[in-house]
């Protein structure tokens, strides 16, 4: 065998590890004061001081003593750029290190997150549906008013079996539709406009546009724009845009077994005067649940202990509902974030006996038991997220994953020099 010349060899060697220095470059090592959880959880950092690189080239691992393992990763580009990851559950708190790369000429890779747009704009995940939001006006059933007419809502909400748990348009109060955020008594212009009982006919929610639509390896979701429209202000036959609102709502990926969304509701005074949504027991997030669930089968948990006997017009952290379905037990974990109005927020929950039978309905309510007066040129801004769930979940449970909702884990970044 030829030999070859020690001067060629070194040559080699030095190319081998400037070439792997340049294509697998570390930028950054990230620490994380995890919790013990039982759900995956997201968490992000601020990516303009590590590196303006962007996703496609970005790798992140975490680090312990059986070695690196990749974890899926995903950017968000807006005013400032965050790296979003989930963090595996454990059974006990710890620290974990992660490592941020930069890796090019890496290959396109498929993600289990998916949206589909047929008429209305499905999240997918692992091939499932999650949620499907409706932007196109869907109209009531043949013979009811077509006042009960809507768009911008969501419906059907999924459970990671297939059931769903949510209705739209039920006998007792067509202006139900699944999950929605109307407010009831909003005084505008020195008129009192009803944006939740569309029967009164003084107004509505509409769809007005999308802002984005994102899917990627740890989320997929939308910001959609919504009109808050009055009718006969100021004048008889006319319409006015008294709110505009920002939904952004999206799935994270947990895996698969059950589904962790947000929804961030931020309202803005369209208006150049003041706008009251006026103090009363319904208005804001609102969740109608399948007709499967009532008084027999289905139970309601607030974060403070109160069951669906004493719930109503108290305050909470969370509340789960849960029940029976036709396949199986399903649930969900309401959450409240801290810095929304009115915060632990009041609860309109039905009461056992209603319309005979119990039927479900579920509401966060900040204006339950105080006005809130929305300054023109000011950002309102209402953030929620929705543990969707088979079977059921502990209090101990749902109080750690609201803590990591309302308080992520810290991280701690080291740049690589």
């Amino acid at each position: 065998m030829k030999k070859v010349p020690t001067c060629t060899l070194f040559l080699v060697i030095i190319t081998l590890f400037s070439s792997f220095n340049v294509s697998c470059q570390v930028v950054a090592t990230l620490t994380v004061n995890a919790q013990p959880a039982t759900v995956a959880v997201p968490v992000y950092i601020d990516l303009d001081n590590i590196t303006p690189q962007n996703d496609s080239v970005l790798v992140l691992k975490e680090v312990s003593k059986n070695g690196a393992v990749e974890v899926p990763c995903q950017v968000e580009q807006n005013y400032h750029r965050f790296l979003w990851w989930m963090l595996t559950p454990q059974p006990v708190a710890s620290k974990r290190t992660f490592t941020l790369s930069i890796e090019k000429n890496r290959k396109p890779q498929q993600y289990p997150l998916q949206l589909q747009d047929d008429s209305a704009l499905i999240i997918k995940a692992y091939n499932k549906n999650v949620l499907q939001y409706n932007y196109r006006t869907h109209y009531p059933p043949a013979g009811v008013d077509t006042a009960f007419k809507r768009s911008g809502f969501i419906h059907p909400l999924w459970s990671p079996a297939g059931n769903v748990l949510t209705q739209v348009n039920p006998k007792d109060h067509y202006h139900h539709v699944g999950i929605w955020n109307p407010w009831t008594h909003v005084l505008y212009k020195g008129k009192e406009v009803d944006f939740w009982n569309l029967g009164d006919k003084k107004g509505t929610v509409r769809f007005a546009g999308f802002i984005n639509k994102d899917a990627g390896a740890v989320y997929a979701g939308f910001k959609a724009l919504q009109n808050h429209v009055a009718f006969n202000i100021p004048q008889q036959g006319d319409e006015s845009i008294a709110m505009n609102e920002v939904w952004d709502v999206r799935v994270y990926n947990t895996g698969g077994h059950v589904w962790l969304v947000d929804f961030t509701s931020t309202l803005n005074n369209a208006e150049e005067d003041t706008i009251t949504l006026e103090e009363y027991r319904y208005g804001g997030f609102g969740f109608r649940a399948a007709p499967d669930w009532n008084n027999q089968n289905s139970k309601v948990l607030t974060s403070e202990g109160k069951t669906r006997k004493d719930a109503d017009a108290s305050t909470a952290r969370w509340c789960t509902v849960d029940g029976d379905m036709q396949s199986g037990h399903s649930g969900i974990e309401f959450m409240s974030y801290p810095s929304n109005y009115n915060f632990p927020e009041p609860m309109r929950v039905w009461p056992e006996n209603m319309n005979g039978r119990g039927d479900v309905f579920f509401s966060f309510s900040p204006t339950r038991n105080k006005s809130w007066v929305l300054m023109p040129g000011k950002n309102n801004v209402l953030k929620y997220r929705m543990l969707v769930y088979d079977g059921t979940i502990t209090a101990k449970e749902a109080e750690a994953i609201w803590k990591a909702f309302a308080q992520p884990p810290v991280i701690s970044i080291q740049k690589n020099k």
